[in-house]
Formats: structure tokens, sequence, C-alpha cells
């Protein structure tokens, strides 16, 4: 059998993983996903991108 064809991307995403948060985390990143313009998984990709800055 074939594998599945989806979108074509630069960069694939295999990886999920699922996180429990609280009120107050729900909240900032609500807030920053509006204000960004942003969905919550793309809001999280740059928040883990910021922990390797030097």
């Amino acid at each position: 059998m074939a594998k599945k064809m989806g979108r074509p991307t630069d960069n694939p995403k295999p990886y999920k993983i699922t996180v429990r948060i609280d009120e107050e985390s729900r909240k900032i990143l609500d807030e920053y996903c509006s204000k960004e313009n942003v969905n919550q998984m793309e809001a999280v990709r740059r928040g883990i991108k910021k922990l390797d800055e030097k």
C-alpha cells in the first residue's frame, strides 16, 4: 500500500505533543494569538524557538 499523499511542504512536522496548561497560561496564549493573528501551534513554536535564542 502506498503512503498517503498530503500537502507538500518544505517544513514537515512529524512530531506531535500534548500539553495541559492552567487557566492563566491559556489566557496569555489566547491574548498573544489574537494580538499576533496566529494559531496556537504557531505561538507555541515561536515560544520554543525563543528558548534557543542566545
